[in-house]
Formats: C-alpha cells, sequence, structure tokens
C-alpha cells in the first residue's frame, strides 16, 4: 500500500504516562544494545524528515542510555570535494558499523533523491538512477546480516513553522535557524514529491519505511522509539545472555562468594 504523508498529520497528543512509557522503551532499547554486543550484531538505523520535524530530539532519547563505545551518530550534510569526486554511496560504506555497533544517521543517502534531486545537486539521470543503487545497497547490507531501520518524521507546514519560529525565539536554539531551513521550505511542494517517489521505490520488503506523526513531540518520540525497538527484537536475542560456568566458577571463587546451585 503506498504511503501517503497526509495519513501522518493528525498530532493527537501521547495518550498515557509518557514519561513511564519513554522509561519503558528505552529499557528494551538497552537491552537490544547488550544483545548487540554480546552477539555480536549490526545495525543502521536511518532517520529522514523535514526540518525541525523532531529528529534530533528521537535520536537523543534512542541513545540515552547507550554504551558510547558501541555506537555512533553520523550527522550528513553536504558532500566535501573528496565525496563529490566519488560515487554518492562511497562515503556512507565508510560508516557502515561493526560487529556489536550501531549506526545512526541523522539523514542518510536519500539526499540524493531528496535534497539534491530538489535543488538539482544531481541531474534526473542520477537521481532516478539512485533508487536501484538505494535498494541494492540496501538489500547487500541486509543479506549480510545488518539490520536496518529507516524512519521518516513527519510535520505539516504549520507545526514546521511553529517550531522554526520557536527556535528563532530561544537564545540558545536559534543556531540551529539557517537560511537553508527557509530554502527548502519554500520548496515544500517539490520535496512533497521527490518524498513520493521516494517512498515509492524504496519500501522494500528488505528495508521497509515508518513514516511517524511528528506533529506532537512526546508521541512521536515514543513511537519512533518503539518501532525501533520492535525491529531490532525481530532479529536480536531478548533474553539476557548466559554466563559462562567456569568463567562463573572463577569470579565466585575470586570474590569469596558460595557456589551456586
Amino acid at each position: 500500500m503506498a504511503i501517503d504523508l497526509s495519513d501522518f498529520e493528525r498530532g493527537k497528543n501521547f495518550d498515557g504516562d509518557y514519561d513511564a512509557a519513554l522509561a519503558d522503551v528505552q529499557k528494551r532499547l538497552s537491552r537490544l544494545q547488550v544483545a548487540h554486543m554480546v552477539c555480536k550484531q549490526r545495525s543502521m538505523i536511518l532517520f529522514e524528515g523535514w526540518d525541525a520535524a523532531g529528529k534530533g530530539g528521537a535520536i537523543q532519547r534512542l541513545t540515552m542510555g547507550w554504551d558510547p563505545r558501541h555506537f555512533h551518530v553520523w550527522p550528513i550534510g553536504a558532500p566535501t570535494e573528496e565525496e563529490r569526486n566519488r560515487h554518492f554511496l562511497w562515503r556512507f560504506w565508510q560508516k557502515l558499523p561493526g560487529a556489536g555497533h550501531i549506526a545512526i544517521f541523522d539523514r542518510s543517502w536519500y539526499g540524493r533523491v531528496l535534497v539534491e534531486r530538489v535543488e538539482a545537486y544531481a541531474g534526473e539521470r542520477l537521481w532516478r538512477r539512485a533508487y536501484d543503487e538505494i535498494n541494492e545497497f540496501e538489500a547487500q547490507q541486509q543479506a549480510d546480516g545488518v539490520n536496518i531501520v529507516k524512519l521518516f518524521l513527519h510535520v505539516t507546514q504549520e507545526e514546521q513553522d511553529k517550531r522554526l519560529a520557536e527556535r528563532l525565539d530561544h537564545p540558545w536554539k536559534r543556531w540551529k535557524v539557517t537560511p537553508e531551513d527557509f530554502r527548502n521550505r519554500a520548496r515544500r511542494a517539490d520535496y512533497l514529491d521527490a518524498m513520493k517517489d521516494m517512498f515509492r521505490e524504496t519500501d522494500t520488503r528488505w528495508a521497509p519505511w515508518k513514516v511517524v506523526d511528528g506533529n506532537d513531540k512526546k508521541a512521536a518520540r515514543v513511537a519512533a522509539l518503539t518501532h525501533v525497538a520492535d525491529m531490532l527484537e525481530r532479529t536480536m536475542p531478548v533474553e539476557p545472555p548466559a554466563l559462562d560456568p567456569e568463567f562463573e566458577r572463577y569470579a565466585r571463587a575470586q570474590l569469596g562468594l558460595p557456589k551456586k546451585g
């Protein structure tokens, strides 16, 4: 079934105890990171969406209880000159997660079919070709054992304008507002066309999209983190790892603890 962003504009307030729900899903995520480390798993979590849609806030809460040695957040901006002289996926190959690690992308390779398409940084032949290249890249990663979670945070124009205005008036947040935000805002219709094509061409069975209604921040954060946990639990052990019996006997002897059982 085709993804239609207009289906994700209700902005319904979070129903329930937000703090409790957030703590619960963060506990699940904390255990999933341990499962990554113990089982040498690899995952990529992508965040796409409008400016001021809440990607940063969701990522902050996603990683709040994680060991920083075993994940990396990659903020993706414009490619460097060196990167422009290579295939557009080259710079992302450098950022793939190793065993036991999680890579989080704050924007991603979908820039080729979004901003690079709309702003004409890539010609039509290149961005049209990119759909197949992206699908093949993600299929390769999935076949190689990498878990892929793709989220798109959607907000209405009205909500985006409200958040941009709030940032502009906040002395410690106004640094987040750039002329690029308003250039992108002015071309919203073009971006909607590009997003429609992106969803149609890249919502695959091995790497499906999850659109999150971001018009209520609390509801969006819980929904985004819950989806990540749900997706990772499909392939991750949810039971705690077993302790090696020989090591347990040794450790208990060293600590002067009684033997178990």
